[in-house]
């Protein structure tokens, strides 16, 4: 890994070091107040920095006609896989993140972090999962508690690879076409929130198709917008799925992320029959991206294992 943060601007530097503060300082909270002996002795073994802003070729253009922007790509490692759970021990620094990007503006780029335990990371390098290989080779340690490095890589075998990138295309795009085809009856038979329910399946379950066909890994949780950032390092034709010109089309994607829970469980919940159409023509275009992508994934490990 590398060791420093040269190649980015000063000021990208400083947010990340705020950002670490904030981490650190929600994690210790979420503990302070812990009776049990393993709680009392939660740590934060590394937070490493990886993706574009590791690598190098980050886009930082909100303003323009596109309005991409980068975000910041965390791994942090804890010392037990208790503290990976993300309602109770991280939510307050995900929602605090967001506040200091959206309302107080001490941040200016996006968050996104996932949460493991050394073990879980180093058993992906040893399961040669490309996802923990490119962060062994690209990420950026910006905090450890120690110089413990993580282990050696077992790359597999190009047969494995395309093994196992069919097995995940077999299992996750027929299920994310069957919700989608579930979500239009539902909206036939007047039943809304049900199908916006659907939708959000469908779209997370092409989320995760794309992430492990072309990873190996994908993080366990259903929070489309995040699902959503990971999925659009992968190929950028995913990031024009979704128009993000206009205020109505995002507060449309926002209802779709909020119908995991909301469209299941509050009775507030309210979708009209326009907002599910344009929001299955959004999913149908992301499954058609999406499998464009897998497809020539697959492709070059056929080649490879030719």
């Amino acid at each position: 890994m590398r060791t420093n943060l040269d190649h980015l601007p000063p000021a990208k530097q400083r947010e990340l070091e705020r950002v670490v503060q904030i981490l650190f300082e929600e994690f210790e909270d979420a503990i302070g107040l812990a009776t049990q002996d393993w709680k009392k002795k939660g740590r934060i073994l590394k937070v490493i920095l990886y993706g574009s802003y590791a690598r190098g070729g980050w886009v930082d253009e909100p303003h323009t006609a596109k309005g991409y922007q980068s975000d910041f790509d965390l791994l942090i490692i804890v010392n037990d896989r208790r503290l990976v759970d993300r309602v109770q021990y991280w939510a307050k620094a995900e929602d605090r993140l967001i506040r200091e990007l959206a309302i107080t503006k001490t941040l200016r780029t996006p968050v996104n972090f996932i949460v493991h335990t050394l073990q879980e990371v180093n058993d992906g390098l040893a399961h040669g999962r490309y996802f923990f290989m490119d962060v062994a080779r690209e990420g950026i340690p910006l905090y450890q508690s120690d110089d413990s490095g993580l282990h050696t890589p077992k790359p597999k075998t190009a047969e494995q690879a395309l093994a196992m990138a069919k097995e995940y295309w077999a299992k996750w795009f027929p299920s994310a076409d069957a919700f989608h085809a579930s979500a239009q009856f539902l909206i036939e038979r007047g039943n809304h929130a049900e199908a916006a329910f659907n939708l959000h399946q469908a779209a997370e379950r092409l989320y995760h198709c794309v992430l492990l066909v072309c990873t190996f890994y994908t993080p366990h949780v259903h929070n489309l917008a995040f699902l959503r950032t990971q999925a659009e390092r992968i190929d950028r034709r995913l990031v024009y799925v979704w128009p993000n010109d206009g205020r109505r089309e995002r507060a449309m994607f926002e209802k779709l992320k909020e119908a995991y829970v909301k469209a299941r469980y509050s009775k507030h919940y309210r979708i009209s029959e326009e907002e599910l159409a344009w929001l299955g023509e959004r999913v149908e275009e992301l499954g058609r991206v999406i499998h464009a992508v897998c497809s020539e994934r697959i492709e070059l490990l056929e080649k490879a294992a030719a």
